[in-house]
């Protein structure tokens, strides 16, 4: 039997666990950091940049778990061992978790410094990096990216408390 025959066989409240983040929730957050992230880059020039990769690394942490696009769609990040819930994502593992967009980032920050042709070296190595993690997501059956297996951290529907 394959994997979509098994998806339509189960009934709809076992096909996603409670309160796991749906991802269209967690790409519409994501891009609303990034804009953030571009708005920096833009607006500060050369400060800008680091503005951008400390707010991309530590987004997490803040709000007690949620990044400002996950607090506007109503997400939030927990830290697990193995099934129960610790606590809320701290500064410490959202850096860890968001390590792959920052290197990313680096990566177009240092193309991007190549005259005429660095903006689609730069281009391109972001996409790779978002396609990436957005295909590990996808294929990860506890909807966990790269980043969320470095910290042991998952992403979650709604306000839950601690």
């Amino acid at each position: 039997m394959s994997v979509s025959e098994s998806l339509f066989d189960q009934p709809v409240r076992e096909q996603r666990e409670p309160g796991k983040a749906g991802l269209l929730d967690r790409a519409i957050a994501r891009t609303i950091d990034f804009i953030i992230v571009a708005a920096f880059y833009e607006v500060i020039p050369r400060a800008g940049f680091f503005a951008g990769l400390t707010y991309l690394l530590i987004a997490d942490g803040l709000y007690d778990g949620r990044s400002v696009g996950k607090k506007f769609i109503g997400l939030r990040v927990f830290v697990y061992n193995n099934t129960d819930m610790v606590k809320a994502c701290s500064f410490r593992e959202s850096i860890l978790r968001n390590f792959p967009f920052a290197a990313g980032f680096i990566v177009f920050g240092i193309f991007n410094l190549i005259p005429l042709i660095g903006w689609i070296f730069s281009s391109l190595a972001v996409t790779v990096v978002v396609l990436f993690e957005g295909l590990v997501l996808v294929g990860s059956e506890e909807g966990m990216r790269t980043g969320d297996e470095l910290a042991k951290t998952h992403v979650v529907q709604g306000k839950q408390e601690e």
